[in-house]
């Protein structure tokens, strides 16, 4: 894969640290949620969340400023 240039990575920095919020946000708002389908909805965004975080290491990992 080919290095990420500076804005490419501080861009990618900045979607990690957003999918981290929603993820953080979705996870504690099941533990007041009463509604079953409402929650079930907030585990395939926590579900989701984590795929995309995970992808977007991977991007982040090959930067030039982490070489």
């Amino acid at each position: 894969m080919d290095n990420l240039a500076l804005h490419e990575t501080m861009e990618t920095h900045e979607l990690i640290n957003f999918k981290t919020v929603c993820l953080l946000k979705s996870k504690l708002m099941q533990g007041i949620c009463f509604d079953n389908e409402l929650k079930a909805l907030m585990e395939k965004d926590v579900q989701q969340s984590k795929q995309d975080i995970n992808e977007l290491v991977g991007f982040y990992k090959d930067s030039q400023l982490l070489q």
